[in-house]
């Protein structure tokens, strides 16, 4: 069962995720808040699988609980998605980086919403290929990036790193690198854990910061 954390402003919005999540056998709403601080105080005391969280919230925003959730070993299996109504923007960039597994806009179609929600409670990042090059394009190739060194990382555990960055599942990085998927997802687990990455979102955003994988606008020059 995916216990599920949802955290939203507007009643109307809450109601309409819960209605949707409510109806599936294998999702049971556990929580509702409607601020960052109510957002981490039901996590601590319920331990979802799932944080949904509208990113601008009054108080505490959104941003910030995700921040304090990533932070907290006690919520180290809970995976936060972020709510917003504008897609791709710099509220977006700074809560993946702070720790959240990826974002879906507040317009997604159900079966895509639902999909997500089983997506982010095995662990993946909730980042489509097309979304992470205009993430990378916007945000993370400008000159004031941080530096991040890979060095440290195996030859076969950054080639996993990329494809991770690319968009591909531990079955797909299994077949590129000819591998079985239970090594795939070693020498992915063993990256996160080396670069101290709390799940596949942040492995991506540090596999763009550090130069591993450039934006596709320069890689076709």
């Amino acid at each position: 069962m995916i216990r599920v954390l949802l955290v939203d402003d507007q009643p109307l919005i809450r109601s309409g995720f819960r209605a949707l999540l409510d109806a599936e056998d294998d999702i049971e709403v556990v929580a509702e808040a409607t601020n960052g601080e109510e957002a981490l105080t039901q996590a601590r005391k319920h331990l979802p699988d799932i944080v949904l969280l509208d990113i601008q919230m009054p108080g505490v925003d959104g941003i910030e609980a995700t921040r304090r959730i990533a932070a907290d070993p006690a919520l180290a299996s809970t995976h936060v998605v972020i709510l917003t109504n504008y897609g791709l923007d710099e509220y977006v960039f700074h809560a993946l980086k702070a720790g959240a597994a990826g974002f879906l806009v507040k317009d997604v179609q159900p079966e895509d919403f639902l999909h997500a929600v089983r997506v982010a409670a095995r662990g993946d990042a909730l980042l489509a290929p097309s979304i992470t090059r205009k993430l990378i394009d916007r945000y993370v190739s400008q000159p004031q990036r941080r530096t991040v060194s890979l060095t440290h990382l195996t030859n076969r555990e950054q080639e996993a790193v990329v494809l991770v960055a690319r968009g591909l599942s531990n079955d797909e990085i299994a077949a590129s690198m000819v591998i079985s998927p239970l090594t795939a997802k070693t020498h992915v687990n063993r990256a996160m854990t080396k670069l101290h990455a709390r799940d596949r979102a942040q492995l991506v955003v540090i596999a763009y910061e550090s130069g591993l994988v450039v934006p596709q606008s320069s890689e076709r020059g």
